[in-house]
């Protein structure tokens, strides 16, 4: 009998609360360290570091063995599409509040509801779609679409970075469901962070000595392209915290998404928009503008209802009498 996936939503749920707090974390130290290294160095030295964890994992889920994989062009699609969701997402977050660049990546769990349909063949009603649809309005109200140029914190582009990194993440995350039937956690959590670390020795050999971010003024351009920079003593131990943070996101995520639906536990992601809006008023003394706040309420509106949705969904269905053949 073939594997399928399992569906152990309690469980999942706890992954994914903890994997979006972790989320958290590096999201602020990110945006912190983003004034002084270039994007490519943090992502190489917190995927080394987060693999060296990973590897720990690898060895208490069943050693070196369950590295091996039948389908290692998916594994491949999969991190690279985790690598454009990282890198879009913090060249945004270099210019933009960490409350507006959050809320504007939280369209990922619209798009994996609306995405699980035809990739996993999961079943979305009416009001669920009509939910998505209402998310997806807060999106836009975040876009400001209405504003000039001038009176918006960044240009459009960086703006649509985040709904960009949502949709690749959505499709990352969805790709998990699917391998997480015959690959271990841990295991997804070691290609994820050799993928990045592969990505960013390619931007070092490229960019690496910053002549491309010479007369740049734009901070995510200047963030994606500057010269590397030995790290502090204080900051190296920031990266070892990155490094361990990173192990544990890509675990708890993976985790996450081989053991409940999606449709399930994506909406619980949301609690991200609460934690940015407090690290983003902790750390960097920034609060939302009135869009910004309009649009986390329509999102963590819409993905309320398709968890209350879900819940009642369950009720029926376990209350409803069994046919005997």
């Amino acid at each position: 009998m073939a594997n399928l996936p399992q569906n152990r939503a309690g469980l999942g749920i706890l992954f994914v609360l903890a994997g979006v707090f972790a989320i958290s974390i590096n999201d602020m130290l990110i945006k912190q360290l983003s004034g002084g290294y270039p994007l490519h160095e943090i992502v190489f030295l917190r995927s080394a570091i987060g693999l060296m964890f990973s590897m720990i994992m690898v060895q208490m889920e069943g050693g070196w063995h369950i590295l091996k994989t039948r389908r290692p062009f998916l594994h491949l699609i999969r991190g690279l599409l985790i690598v454009i969701a990282n890198m879009s997402y913090f060249v945004a977050l270099a210019a933009i509040p960490l409350a507006d660049a959050t809320a504007l990546f939280f369209a990922a769990p619209l798009f994996i509801t609306l995405l699980s349909i035809p990739i996993l063949g999961e079943k979305v009603g009416l009001f669920r779609m009509s939910a998505v649809l209402i998310g997806f309005s807060g999106v836009i109200i975040m876009q400001r679409p209405w504003a000039d140029a001038e009176s918006l914190q960044a240009s459009r582009l960086v703006l649509l970075m985040p709904v960009l990194a949502a949709l690749t993440y959505a499709l990352n995350q969805l790709m998990t469901r699917k391998l997480g039937v015959e690959s271990k956690a841990s295991a997804l959590s070691v290609y994820i962070q050799a993928t990045f670390i592969v990505v960013s020795v390619g931007f070092y050999v490229v960019a690496g000595d910053g002549r491309f971010a010479e007369g740049i003024d734009n901070p995510s351009m200047q963030f994606l392209l500057r010269a590397w920079v030995w790290p502090s003593n204080a900051d190296w131990w920031v990266m070892l915290g990155m490094g361990a943070n990173a192990a544990v996101v890509g675990y708890c995520l993976s985790q996450a998404y081989r053991m409940a639906d999606a449709a399930t536990v994506a909406p619980f992601e949301y609690v991200g928009l609460p934690l940015a809006v407090f690290w983003g008023w902790l750390i960097f003394a920034e609060l939302p503008v009135w869009e910004v706040w309009a649009g986390i309420a329509l999102i963590l509106g819409s993905g309320l209802f398709v968890f209350l949705r879900e819940q009642q969904k369950a009720r029926i269905v376990a209350r409803a009498p069994v046919r005997r053949r």
